[in-house]
């Protein structure tokens, strides 16, 4: 198979999908790859480090959409690339089809057959989601602790405090991934962390796990409501399957938050947590609502490049050899986990919780394999 890595186009996007590790793992499994000339600058990967592990160089990415069955990427394609897919190709990304009608209908449109990363389940768990979901996590708390600098328009309050003096508090609103990331970092920082979740076997997990300046809160509205009177900054962490994500922080919400208080919503690329999200861009990652400032950047680890890029080729290569043995058609009647990240095939939507958020058909994957 001819597996093709473009450069992203997405603003201020630096990482790469496939290392030149992985390519040459491809290139020793049999397949051909094609780089689009460049791809991995962004995270310091040079074509020659491509080249020497067998990758074909080629001076744009009409040229390898063009050629390639299998394109691979980090974010979701934009609308310049949509005309590039056609009938019988492989897209395999992160595609985050619930927060995008307009994406979910172009791709449908294109008779590609897209499968994303962070749908792909392995026992219950989202292993390629996962490397994403650490660096993002992490970097919440790194943002969040530099706009609440008062020269960034932020209340000017240090996350740990000083002797005699009190500790920033962080509310974190999910106890996934991000959520347990973040709170470790701003819990190493020394603030005052609560996180807040439904599921009470993870509260009791992260009760056991965390540092004892971690403390655990059962998720209701009301709850929600009263930490956030006392938050200094606050982590949008929630994560369905596939699916928007729920709005937990209402507009209303925000006038019962301190001045220069901070959001950093990680969900907003699912449709954010907090109800006056909106994507944002590393050149502009900030907005402020009613006092709040919001950071919510859609693609945060690319501002960490090097680190992502490696962390999510480590994740989803076994993945991308089992696709690229397989096939689109193969891979999702024989791969389980590979029906899992298909979310349009045969010009249908086949991830349930897509096809709930935008009333529109589903059709299980394997039906739409028959069809391919």
């Amino acid at each position: 198979m001819k597996v093709g890595v473009v450069t992203e186009i997405k603003p201020q996007e630096n990482r790469v999908a496939l290392t030149p590790a992985g390519c040459d793992r491809l290139v020793a499994a049999g397949h051909e790859v094609l780089l689009q000339a460049g791809a991995g600058v962004g995270s310091r990967l040079e074509d020659s480090a491509y080249v020497e592990a067998g990758a074909r160089v080629l001076p744009d990415a009409k040229g390898v959409f063009a050629e390639a069955d299998m394109i691979l990427k980090v974010k979701e394609p934009l609308e310049s690339e949509w005309p590039l897919l056609r009938e019988g190709q492989t897209l395999f990304t992160y595609l985050h089809l619930a927060a995008d009608r307009r994406l979910t209908e172009s791709l449908v449109g294109t008779g590609a057959s897209c499968f994303a990363y962070e749908t792909l389940e392995v026992g219950r768990q989202l292993p390629l989601l996962t490397p994403m979901s650490e660096v993002a996590g992490r970097m919440a708390i790194q943002a969040g602790a530099q706009w609440l600098e008062r020269s960034r328009g932020g209340s000017g309050i240090l996350l740990g405090g000083v002797p005699g003096v009190h500790r920033a508090q962080v509310l974190v609103l999910g106890g996934g991934v991000v959520g347990t990331q973040s709170a470790r970092m701003a819990c190493g920082l020394g603030a005052d962390v609560t996180i807040i979740d439904l599921d009470l076997d993870r509260l009791r997990y992260l009760d056991e796990v965390m540092p004892k300046n971690c403390r655990t809160v059962y998720s209701t509205p009301f709850a929600i409501r009263e930490e956030l009177e006392r938050a200094d900054l606050v982590v949008g962490a929630v994560l369905i399957h596939g699916a928007a994500a729920p709005k937990l922080v209402r507009r209303e919400d925000l006038k019962t938050m301190k001045n220069g208080s901070v959001i950093v919503d990680v969900a907003v690329d699912q449709g954010g947590c907090v109800e006056t999200a909106r994507p944002t861009t590393h050149a502009d990652p900030v907005f402020e609502i009613d006092g709040v400032l919001h950071y919510c950047v859609a693609n945060m680890p690319g501002a960490v490049p090097r680190t992502s890029t490696f962390a999510l080729t480590n994740a989803t290569l076994p993945w991308i050899l089992r696709l690229a043995e397989l096939g689109a058609k193969r891979g999702i009647l024989e791969s389980p986990e590979l029906a899992t990240a298909c979310n349009v095939a045969a010009r249908k939507v086949t991830c349930r919780a897509v096809a709930e958020t935008f009333g529109m058909e589903f059709v299980e994957p394997r039906a739409a394999a028959e069809a391919l």
